[in-house]
């Protein structure tokens, strides 16, 4: 696992950027224009040029309240339709912030430009400040179009193919392949075990405050301060974890002196909300969280289920190309360093699908769809990952059997389909 330091920035800070930065532009750029580029006229007259300021100022302003209005209303909407935690990450968007900060400074730079129309009864219309202001309307345009078709994004498909770019992202760069790594151990050998000898704890950070997420371990900066002391630092809870006032941290055990507390702190990232980064459940929380939300008798929609089942099974398959075993970190010399909780194959097969398996159990669609991801995982999957796999085919044929009564539908069930419904492989495979 990587940590990667960002210096973020409040999102209300790029439009303001914007405007400040308009504005210095709005006061400098016209005097100089006035006093050493006179002789440049535009050919609009004075009454026109105003009108015409006055238009794109007021327009902008009148714009960007009706744009942002409905952005905000269709976010909130989609919301209700897929997951309230998605909010956070579609309003996150930087072009929804740089297309404000855009309107703005139109918005400005007309205001100011319109200053100078006619300054000091000149009769005069500034050449190269209307051009700022055509060239800043040409570009809220576009912003415009492109914001429109960003809104494009709040269609389940693509909320759907989001989420699994996030997971693809975050899959790749905290698990190692298993080419090239030798032998794999079994599943159950993939939890980080504490070293043999347990070392006594010389030091513990306790976590104070409001209840916060665990959102990213720094791993490297948590390597470097375990090797300054000669010990090891044990992380209590896993990326995605919510800790509370008291809950441990982390500790540090066989340290020969203490470590700077706010060196350890920084090292580990707490956020109010969970994050995607270091944590690919979190990518399947949110695809699993669609899914029963369509099967729920309100919505009713089994069809969103299996589209999110197609990214699920995408995530579950690059998972079991990847080691897994990641909670265990070593420093240069291959001294043990770090040891950090870390999912099992077990527990993502339980994210993905108990809940699924559950919530649409008198689904043919849905039963069809997860029995044709469990049969190609059982496929695809390493040999150490292929058993428990087998058992979960089991375990739903069991529970098709206990939901479904009718022996004909029970049949259908059983059955293998990539799409729900629509194209059935027969016989299916035991």
């Amino acid at each position: 696992m990587r940590q990667r330091h960002q210096i973020s920035m409040p999102r209300i800070g790029v439009p303001m950027i914007y405007a400040v930065a308009t504005l210095v532009c709005g006061i400098v750029f016209p005097r100089l224009e006035f006093h050493y580029l006179g002789n440049y006229r535009h050919g609009m007259t004075v009454a026109v040029a105003t009108a015409a300021f006055s238009a794109v100022a007021s327009g902008m302003l009148a714009l960007t309240a009706i744009v942002f209005s409905l952005a905000f209303i269709m976010v909130q909407f989609s919301s209700s339709a897929y997951s309230p935690r998605l909010v956070l990450w579609l309003s996150r968007d930087p072009f929804i912030w740089h297309a404000l900060g855009i309107f703005m400074a139109t918005f400005l730079f007309a205001i100011v430009a319109l200053g100078w129309v006619d300054r000091n009864g000149s009769g005069q219309v500034p050449f190269f400040s209307t051009w700022v202001v055509i060239l800043l309307l040409i570009a809220s345009v576009l912003v415009l179009a492109r914001l429109v078709q960003r809104l494009t994004m709040l269609q389940v498909t693509e909320v759907l193919y989001f989420i699994s770019q996030k997971g693809q992202q975050v899959v790749g760069a905290t698990y190692p392949p298993l080419a090239g790594i030798g032998p794999t151990r079994s599943d159950h050998d993939q939890s980080p075990k504490p070293p043999p000898a347990v070392p006594p704890v010389t030091q513990t950070i306790t976590h104070t405050g409001a209840p916060l997420a665990i959102a990213a371990y720094d791993v490297p900066a948590l390597v470097s301060l375990a090797t300054q002391v000669g010990g090891v630092i044990v992380l209590s809870y896993a990326v995605g974890d919510m800790v509370l006032e008291g809950d441990t941290l982390l500790s540090v055990t066989d340290g020969q002196c203490a470590l700077p507390e706010a060196a350890l702190r920084r090292a580990v990232q707490l956020q109010r909300e969970r994050t995607f980064e270091q944590d690919p459940k979190y990518a399947l929380r949110l695809l699993v969280d669609i899914a029963i939300k369509a099967l729920s008798p309100a919505i009713n929609d089994p069809t969103t289920a299996v589209q999110a089942l197609d990214h699920i099974e995408d995530l579950l398959r690059r998972l079991a190309s990847r080691r897994l075993d990641v909670g265990q970190v070593q420093d240069g010399d291959g001294t043990l360093r770090l040891i950090f909780p870390t999912p099992t194959w077990g527990d993502f097969l339980m994210l993905a699908f108990d809940e699924i398996r559950f919530c649409g159990a008198t689904s043919l669609q849905v039963m069809r769809r997860l029995r044709t991801a469990l049969f190609d995982l059982a496929r695809l999957a390493p040999q150490d990952k292929r058993e428990l796999v087998q058992r979960y085919i089991a375990h739903l044929d069991t529970t098709v059997k206990a939901a479904i009564t009718d022996p004909e539908d029970q049949r259908e069930a059983l059955e293998r389909d990539r799409q729900g419904l629509g194209l059935s492989r027969q016989p299916p495979l035991r």
